[in-house]
């Protein structure tokens, strides 16, 4: 059972995210805050395996909420931001805080859900919208993209397969289907190239994916 605490100033949004948790069987509504320094407290004592944090709320915002939670060497607790507003000084600030996961609200139910499971794995999980907006930003600056040939002599065939799934915005559970592995296998070879492509994050990943050509912006 993963135990979930959700963070929101809106009431109807807790309700309707606590309502669909429990239609959902390996998933479990802990607690619930209104705001930031509510869920720092919260999760501090409940120690939930994910916080779903809003980003925008009165008092402490989800971005600092986020950072104390994730640098509390006593909570294990992954924070998965579920926010309407995916502007990029939002999404590189919860990121920089610590955030395993950035969705935006309208995206389809499942697919929250699903993101959920993945974060409480230890997997990290960006909506495919931000992903590819990051890697349009980086398209726009003025260094060019390093070549094909230099992305092979570093990593295996299956790494570079592995990396553009990862700089399409795939998780490792969507990487492992699309490459008939297993997920411990997809997880194997993304942290494999965390190492070999000195990457912080999976978001430094995608940047490397369209450095190496491997991967277009829209």
């Amino acid at each position: 059972m993963i135990r979930v605490v959700l963070v929101d100033d809106q009431p109807l949004i807790r309700t309707g995210l606590r309502v669909l948790i429990a239609d959902t069987p390996d998933l479990e509504v802990v607690g619930e805050a209104g705001g930031g320094a509510e869920a720092v407290d919260l999760v501090t004592r409940l120690r939930p395996d994910v916080a779903v944090m809003d980003i925008r709320m009165p008092g402490m915002d989800g971005i600092e909420a986020t950072r104390r939670i994730t640098a509390d060497p006593r909570v294990a607790t992954h924070v998965l931001v579920l926010t309407t507003f995916d502007d990029d000084d939002y999404v590189y600030g919860a990121l920089r805080a610590g955030a395993s996961g950035f969705l935006v609200k309208d995206l389809a139910l499942e697919t929250i859900l699903d993101g959920i499971r993945v974060v409480a794995a230890g997997d990290a999980l960006i909506a495919p919208s931000v992903t590819r907006r990051l890697i349009g930003e980086f398209a726009a600056r003025p260094q060019p993209p390093r070549s094909r040939r230099s992305v092979a002599d570093g990593i295996t065939e299956r790494e570079r397969e592995v990396l553009t799934l990862v700089g399409r915005g795939l998780s490792n559970a969507e990487i492992a289907a699309e490459l008939s592995i297993s997920v411990a296998t997809a997880k194997a070879h993304v942290a494999r190239l965390f190492t070999k492509l000195d990457a912080r994050d999976r978001v430094h990943l995608v940047i490397q994916a369209y450095e190496f050509g491997l991967v277009a912006p829209s």
